[in-house]
C-alpha cells in the first residue's frame, strides 16, 4: 500500500512540500486554515482532499504520515497531536522552540513506534554530502575552523528572531560535520525592526577538539550571501549557494619562513563537481523511505533536539549580553 502523507501549511515552504510529495505521488491531503489558500491549489492538485482542519488528517485510515509546515510556534502542538494520532511526522524546522518540548516529542514518538523527522534540508544537499566526503577521506586534514554567512534583505518574522529562522540550517550542518556538539556556545547580535525581536546574531562554537567556528545570520543585508566555509589543516572548501559553481576547493598551503612566521602560498581554486538534485525532493524521499522500512532518519527527532541545544545556548548568551 502506498504511503499517504498529508501536508499541513500551505504557506510560502508548505507548498513546496506540497509539489514536491504530489510528484512522488504519495500526496493524500492539504490542510491549511485559509480556505482561499486552499481554494487556489484545488484546480492544480486535483483529486487530494483539502481541508481546513488538521483534524480531518488525523482521523483518515488514509493518511499514514503528516508533514508540519506552519509557523514555528506551532510546530510542537501538532506534531504531538499527529504523533498521538498515530501517525509518522515531518516537522520543518526547529522540531519546536524548547528544549522541554523537543524531548517530549522524541519520547512519544518512541512510545507509538513513530518516525520522527526534522527538515533540516541541508543535510540532504548533494554539495553538503559530497563535502563530508572530501573531509572524511582526509582531502582537508585536520579541520581547524569552520564558519557560515547566511544572510538576505527580508523575508523578515515576527513569531521567530533571525537566530531561529535561519541558523538551524549551519548549525545542523556544522555537528554533522565535526561528529559531535559543542563544548561552549556564545552569540550576540541586535533587534533593529521589532523590540526583542532579533535582526542579525554572530553565534560563535567551541568544540572539544579545539575546532571553533560562527554562524552570521541576518535579515538585514544589502545581498543574499549563503556561504559556508570549512578551514583545515590542508585545504579549504567554500559552499556558495547562490553561485554557480557550488562547491569549490581552495588548495592554498602555508610555509614556515625561518621556521617560525608563516606565508601563505595561494593556489586556484578546483570547481568539486557534483550531482546537482533538489534538495528538498531528496529529502522527502528520505522520509518516504523511513516510514517505509522503519528507519531511523538522518536528521531525527535526536538530530533536531542537538541543535535545539545549540539554539538555545545562543539565545541564552545573546539575552545575556543585550
Amino acid at each position: 500500500m502506498t504511503t499517504k502523507v498529508a501536508v499541513v501549511g500551505n504557506g510560502y515552504w508548505g507548498k513546496n512540500l506540497v509539489r514536491n510529495f504530489y510528484n512522488l505521488k504519495v500526496l493524500g491531503m492539504i490542510c491549511d486554515i485559509n480556505p482561499k489558500t486552499l481554494k487556489q491549489v484545488a484546480s492544480e492538485y486535483q483529486g487530494v482532499k483539502l481541508s481546513t482542519d488538521i483534524k480531518d488528517a488525523l482521523e483518515s485510515k488514509e493518511i499514514k504520515a503528516i508533514a508540519i509546515s506552519t509557523p514555528a510556534v506551532l510546530h510542537y502542538k501538532l506534531a504531538r497531536q499527529a504523533i498521538l494520532a498515530g501517525k509518522d511526522v515531518f516537522v520543518e524546522k526547529p522540531l519546536a522552540l524548547t528544549l522541554a518540548e523537543a524531548q517530549d516529542l522524541i519520547i512519544l514518538a518512541k512510545q507509538n513506534k513513530k518516525i520522527l523527522m526534522v527538515g533540516h534540508i541541508l543535510q540532504y544537499h548533494s554539495a553538503v554530502i559530497k563535502l563530508k566526503e572530501i573531509i572524511s577521506a582526509g582531502k582537508l586534514g585536520n579541520i581547524r575552523y569552520i564558519y557560515s554567512n547566511r544572510l538576505n534583505i527580508g523575508r523578515f518574522r515576527t513569531e521567530e528572531n533571525i537566530l531561529w529562522s535561519f541558523a538551524p540550517h549551519d548549525i545542523s550542518v556544522m555537528l554533522m560535520l565535526i561528529g559531535e556538539e559543542p563544548i561552549k556556545v556564545n552569540s550576540f547580535g541586535g533587534d533593529y525592526l521589532n523590540c526583542g525581536i532579533s535582526d542579525v546574531t554572530i553565534t560563535t562554537l567551541e568544540f572539544k577538539n579545539k575546532i571553533k567556528g560562527h554562524i552570521f545570520v541576518s535579515w538585514l543585508h544589502p545581498y543574499k550571501e549563503q556561504k559556508f566555509v570549512v578551514v583545515g589543516s590542508k585545504g579549504m572548501v567554500v559552499f556558495d549557494d547562490v553561485a554557480k559553481d557550488k562547491l569549490c576547493l581552495y588548495p592554498h598551503k602555508i610555509r614556515w619562513q625561518h621556521g617560525r612566521i608563516p606565508i601563505a602560498q595561494k593556489a586556484d581554486y578546483k570547481i568539486i563537481p557534483f550531482k546537482a538534485e533538489e534538495p528538498l525532493k531528496l529529502e522527502l524521499q528520505h522520509f518516504l523511505k523511513c516510514v517505509n522500512k522503519r528507519l531511523v532518519p538522518k536528521t531525527s527527532g535526536e538530530e533536531g533536539l542537538r541543535v535545539l541545544k545549540v539554539l538555545d545556548a545562543a539565545e541564552r548568551a545573546f539575552k545575556k549580553h543585550n
